[in-house]
């Protein structure tokens, strides 16, 4: 094949080494190296690094290169402690000190809110981080394959499906780590197929395991292609026998050629519907869909936050829109005259009624659809006149029609938890055009290591 420039303005080409110099990280903790203004992206490289590269896509854009010698180390690496870091794509930034990984993820808030609003004067503050930033995830999910004739189970290489086999995870909590090893040792003993992406062929698709940091009590979920599950007396029995603090064991039923994890039946084999967790000192019951904040120390600070920044003295209404679970509508309600929330899921809901009683909350009431539809439903037919909006919505942000529904419901404060800073700026720019003041924003290491970043924004209205 010829090496010849497809595109002359594109100053590089595919397989070409280069020398450069990176000058920046993007969103996802890639070094940015310029080539006559054309940007390329290398994993493991940090800013000020002099290193040799290889080109190996090319854009009309910008391209991607693989780190082949460093020349020069920047002062903020550290040697990732864990052994397959640079195979596997579950963390991207184990290279970086603790310090510059915070300042990075509240560099990302800066540069979106530049980037949507043209604003740089919103005062955005010092990413709050964990004191030890190991071992906090209370859910894993691995996937599993074939290797040479053998059932492994792991993360996801880097911009592939190629699973990486894995012993010992240092981001998961030890009480899931160990379950998830338990389990994949179970699951050879009876030589259980895995399931294989091309093929449609296979039994077990994913191990998933929960943990309830306080508790001590363990969900372990056996995601299957289909209701087949051989040998799944004698796989329950070691489940219930090996696994430290099982609680609840699940089976999902997938069979769908899919990346989505989940299908839509799930079956008991043993134990409880659902395993416990706190945060502060609130009680939630975790069923086996539940979504739920996988760092519970962080989860606890992401709340407290909002909850400072929603301002209650005890005679507001509020909407919770996404509710989940009805995580924040019940940290809300312990200050606010009532709270509503809705969520999308009914299953969600179900756990969300749960988890009020189960904490004796009754000023909350929870409904089934989408934000966008519910809102505007309750402010027109039910006559919900609210104080207090707060929106916790995914990575997509909130629907346009909800906010045109918060600007026109006119709440003295609106607080806005987000996971992705581009989707939370677009977001604030229709809220500030509709009268609402950007007050401030708390950046959130929800996900140490990785790329990621949490944040909490107030706005008031002018």
């Amino acid at each position: 094949m010829s090496n010849k420039r497809i595109n002359k303005n594109i100053p590089v080409q595919k397989n070409e080494f280069l020398n450069v110099t990176f000058e920046d990280l993007t969103h996802e903790g890639a070094g940015v190296a310029k080539v006559d203004g054309y940007p390329i992206f290398v994993p493991d490289s940090l800013p000020g690094e002099e290193a040799e590269i290889k080109v190996v896509k090319v854009g009309k854009s910008f391209g991607f290169g693989r780190l082949m010698k460093r020349h020069t180390t920047s002062d903020q690496r550290v040697d990732p402690p864990c052994p397959i870091y640079h195979w596997c794509g579950g963390c991207q930034l184990q290279h970086m000190d603790q310090k510059a990984q915070l300042s990075l993820k509240r560099e990302q808030v800066v540069n979106a809110l530049h980037k949507y609003m043209g604003r740089d004067d919103i005062p955005v503050h010092k990413t709050m981080g964990m004191e030890e930033p190991w071992a906090y995830r209370n859910k894993a999910q691995v996937p599993v394959a074939e290797r040479n004739g053998e059932l492994i189970a792991g993360f996801y290489a880097k911009q592939s499906h190629h699973i990486v086999d894995m012993d010992h995870c240092l981001i998961q909590g030890d009480q899931n780590d160990a379950a998830i090893q338990v389990v994949k040792t179970i699951l050879k003993r009876y030589n259980i197929q895995p399931y294989d992406e091309e093929s449609g062929k296979g039994v077990i698709r994913h191990i998933v395991a929960r943990n309830g940091r306080l508790s001590g009590e363990t969900m372990v979920m056996l995601v299957t292609n289909g209701e087949t599950l051989p040998k799944r007396d004698a796989i329950v029995e070691d489940i219930r026998r090996e696994v430290s603090g099982i609680h609840s064991i699940v089976q999902n039923m997938n069979d769908k050629k899919t990346n989505v994890i989940f299908g839509k039946r799930t079956e008991i084999l043993w134990g409880e519907s659902y395993i416990e967790e706190q945060v502060g000192k609130l009680r939630f019951a975790l069923s086996p869909l539940s979504f739920f904040q996988v760092n519970p120390v962080q989860t606890e600070a992401l709340y407290e936050k909002a909850l400072e920044y929603a301002d209650l003295r005890g005679q507001e209404t509020v909407i919770d829109a996404y509710c989940g679970i009805g995580s924040i509508s019940l940290f809300l309600a312990e200050k606010a005259k009532k709270v509503y929330g809705v969520e999308v899921s009914g299953e969600a809901i179900r756990d969300a009624r749960k988890n009020a009683k189960l904490n004796r909350i009754s000023n909350v009431e929870f409904s089934v659809g989408k934000a966008e539809e519910v809102v505007p439903w309750w402010r027109a037919f039910a006559e919900v006149q609210a104080d207090v909006i707060v929106v916790d919505p995914p990575r997509k942000g909130c629907d346009e029609k909800l906010l045109q529904t918060m600007i026109e419901m006119k709440p003295e404060r609106i607080v806005y938890v987000s996971c992705n800073p581009a989707t939370l700026a677009r977001d604030l720019r229709i809220l500030s055009e509709g009268g609402y003041e950007v007050k401030e924003v708390q950046p959130v290491d929800m996900f140490p290591q990785t790329a990621h970043v949490e944040s909490v924004t107030q706005l008031m209205r002018r």
